[in-house]
């Protein structure tokens, strides 16, 4: 079972996860999404495609863009369809 944590708030937990170049991706019903605000932020991947960025919003406090997920991946990624990964400052143990 793996966590995500921000301080001492677990974020998401799950035994399904999928890891992808070192980052956990979580599926979206192990994710407590009410802590997270979508943000304008997007990058671009060139073999999963679009990330939608999510801050995160704990106790009133803010991290910007800390969580990402690809709504709508490329061929090649869309087994991570709506799944989210956490970012530096999240740990996931």
């Amino acid at each position: 079972m793996l966590k995500a944590v921000w301080k001492i708030t677990i974020l998401a937990e799950s035994e399904n996860t999928i890891s992808i170049e070192g980052n956990h991706y979580f599926p979206p019903g192990d994710v407590k999404q009410e802590y997270l605000v979508e943000s304008d932020y997007r990058t671009r991947c060139p073999w999963k495609g679009l990330a939608h960025y999510y801050d995160l919003v704990v106790d009133g406090e803010k991290k910007e863009n800390a969580v990402w997920s690809y709504p709508d991946p490329k061929e090649k990624a869309r087994h991570i369809t709506g799944y989210f990964a956490f970012g530096k400052g999240v740990t996931v143990e």
